[in-house]
Parts: C-alpha cells; structure tokens; sequence
C-alpha cells in the first residue's frame, strides 16, 4: 500500500505538475493507495470553499484511511524523533513523525514531497515512493 502525503494531494488537487503528481496521476487506478486519518485532516482544513471541501471529502473517504494515533504509535514516534535528533536530524513537524512511524510500522510506502521525511528513509528504512 502507498500513503500519499498531504503534499503531494495539496498540489495534486491545485493542479500543480511535479513528479509527485504526475505518478499519482497515473498510479490513481493502478496502485493500492490511502492515507491516514491526520493527512486526511491537513489537507480538508486548508480548503476554504464548502463545495470543494465537500467534493475533495466525498474523493478522499474513497481511499482506505487509516487512523494513525494512539498511545503506541505516540510513543514509537517519540522515540523515532529522538533517535533522528541523536543522529543530528531535526524533524520540525510533529505530524510528519506521526505519519512516518505510521508507515514504517505497518510497512507502507509513502509519496510525499517533504524533506522532514528524507532522514526517516535515510536512517530509519522508511520505504519512499521515488517518482
């Protein structure tokens, strides 16, 4: 399964042409793609007309959306963010932690277009979509 960042679908649904965008374009159909319950949240809560909010939500409740919280996945996401400090890497957001453990505990892929998520595949393992 491949979970695709709130970056990549922000860009995505602006219509911005990346390399990010243009696999999920063509991957839309093919590829076992979700996202978790907070990706979910970023992206609705910048989306200013009700139309759209309403049409981008019916879009993405399609995918499988996991929830990605709780108590162990808050400590393993601790633990990830001090290990990557250890090693001299600083994530500035904490959702980015979230997602990231996420992925690498249930062994996902993730699409994204956030350098806050290079040094959990440079050291950590998380297995990264490179499009």
């Amino acid at each position: 399964m491949v979970i695709v960042d709130t970056t990549v679908w922000i860009d995505y649904l602006r219509g911005s042409e990346n390399p990010e965008t243009n696999w999920l374009a063509r991957e839309l159909q093919v590829q076992r793609l979700g996202l978790t319950d907070l990706i979910l949240c970023e992206v609705l809560q910048g989306i200013r007309e009700q139309s759209t909010f309403n049409r981008v939500r019916a879009d993405l409740l399609e995918f499988q959306i996991f929830e990605a919280g709780g108590n162990e996945l808050a400590v393993a996401a601790a633990e990830n963010y001090r290990e990557l400090r250890r090693r001299g890497y600083t994530v500035h957001k904490t959702i980015d932690c979230l997602i990231a453990t996420f992925c690498l505990r249930a062994q996902h892929e993730l699409l994204h277009r956030d350098r806050d998520f290079d040094c959990f595949e440079k050291v950590l393992g998380l297995r990264v979509v490179h499009a």
